[in-house]
């Protein structure tokens, strides 16, 4: 049997070289007739399925009246820049239109805590009660199918209002709030009769609903939540807070195990789904020692786009607790990451902040404000006290309040996602001062509106925003 395996083996390698002896044999005229039929054979294929023939018999039709021109190529790119300009123009208007009149409608608005007031509710629009009976907020409102929105059923005539699962839908500052953006109908109409190029025009208010143009029906998910909220869109974050620098420093001494560090986690994460591209930041993990959860990273700020906040999502949910907090170390570097990058004019140049989050500081930490962050005070500190224990609370707080920051108490993994949006609201308190009103454009993301409404299709596009 072994020698038939050998004879079997040296028969194949015969068989190889004879092929290859053959091969090196073919004379070349033999090459060049295969060659020629190969060509021609290509040639009736391309000619058959380009449509060349009946391009060149058109060709031949117009040739008399064709006429070759010499293009300028800057020329070129002035009108496509001068196009681009113009159609981004009209986006833009259509936005400060938007921001000046619900500004306007809340200037003259004096709050009703008594307010009565029956809206449009996107989710209940066009229901019945068992009686038979329209509910409240839920009247009968027309929709129809529309090919400029991906074929929806809308309403070209007025907007409606969804409110997450979580918002009490009759609060009086909800209410209020709704009473007062009822002037941006009109604005949502004339918009889009002076530019029919606009889609979605949208509304999101600080006290959680969001109003949305053209109205549409809003489908929960299989458990009847309505879980989408505004404020947690990049959308509204980015126009709420401008760009920022954040360093985000986590305990991870003995004391944090269990489900401290659960929680502490889950807040990193929601940390970092509020930041977007033109945002940068940096997470620091600290016991005794500092520890950069990417090493690569080391004291620098990098930008917080999906593939590094996801990256330092897959580090943060590494980290094990170990050893005794030292809180100064870590502070002070921090401190010296965005004192060098505002100097450097690295980062977003724009707001700073460090976010610790700890079951508690022990450690005498004023000597580390007083080097780096009095008396101006450019670096807030926001400080996340996690766990039931209020040990320490004071110390926490006195951080926060001392560098222009919030504190919050974090002690189960729901307060999470509210707790951590407060830091929103103190960012943006200087811009509303100030009447700021920048125009940002989003980076392209996936229809969230179109999803949200129950339906199949998507579609990717930019957003522009103004914050009010």
């Amino acid at each position: 049997m072994e020698g038939a395996r050998t004879n079997l083996g040296t028969l194949g390698f015969l068989c190889l070289w004879i092929t290859a002896q053959a091969q090196m044999k073919i004379p070349p005229e033999t090459v060049q007739q295969w060659a020629s039929v190969f060509s021609v054979q290509l040639r009736e294929l391309t000619t058959k399925y380009s449509g060349s023939q009946l391009l060149q018999k058109k060709l031949k039709d117009v040739e008399p009246i064709i006429k070759m021109v010499d293009l300028n190529g800057n020329d070129l790119v002035k009108d496509y820049s001068d196009e681009i300009e113009r159609l981004l123009g009209k986006k833009m208007k259509s936005v400060k239109r938007l921001a000046e009149s619900a500004e306007d409608a809340d200037l003259y608005h004096e709050f009703n805590a008594t307010l009565q007031f029956d809206y449009y509710n996107s989710m209940i629009i066009n229901s019945m009660d068992e009686d038979g009976n329209s509910p409240d907020m839920g009247a009968e409102f027309p929709l129809e199918e529309n090919e400029h929105f991906n074929n929806l059923r809308v309403n070209m005539l007025m907007s409606d209002i969804q409110v997450p699962t979580n918002v009490f839908n009759k609060d009086p500052n909800i209410l209020n709030s709704i009473y007062n953006s009822e002037a941006l109908n009109d604005v949502f109409i004339g918009n889009f009769q002076k530019d029919p190029t606009l889609t979605w025009q949208f509304f999101g208010s600080s006290t959680g609903f969001f109003r949305i143009f053209p109205g549409i029906k809003w489908t929960p998910d299989s458990n009847g939540v309505a879980a989408f909220d505004c404020r947690n869109r990049n959308w509204y974050i980015q126009a709420a807070t401008s760009p920022k620098d954040i360093i985000i420093m986590v305990d991870i001494s003995g004391s944090m195990k269990g489900l401290k560090m659960t929680i502490a986690k889950h807040t990193i994460n929601t940390i970092l789904d509020t930041l977007g591209e033109n945002d940068f930041v940096n997470v620091i993990a600290y016991t005794d020692y500092i520890r950069y959860v990417e090493p690569c990273f080391k004291g620098t700020l990098v930008q917080a786009d999906l593939d590094n906040r996801e990256h330092f999502k897959q580090l943060v949910d590494e980290l094990h607790v170990k050893g005794e907090a030292k809180i100064n170390k870590a502070m002070k570097e921090s401190f010296k990451i965005l004192n060098e990058a505002r100097m450097k004019g690295q980062g977003s140049m724009c707001n700073q902040a460090i976010m610790l989050i700890t079951d508690g500081a022990m450690e005498d930490f004023e000597a580390v404000f007083e080097e780096f962050n009095w008396p101006e005070r450019r670096v807030r500190v926001f400080t996340y006290l996690i766990g039931r224990e209020m040990t320490f609370a004071q110390n926490t707080k006195w951080i926060a309040c001392n560098n222009k920051g919030y504190y919050t108490h974090i002690s189960t993994l729901a307060d999470v996602q509210e707790n951590v949006m407060e830091y929103l609201h103190v960012l943006s308190r200087p811009m509303v001062i100030n009447h700021d009103h920048d125009i940002i454009w989003t980076e392209a993301y996936m229809d969230s509106v179109v999803r949200a409404a129950g339906q199949s299709e998507s579609s990717e596009q930019l957003v522009v925003i103004s914050n009010i």
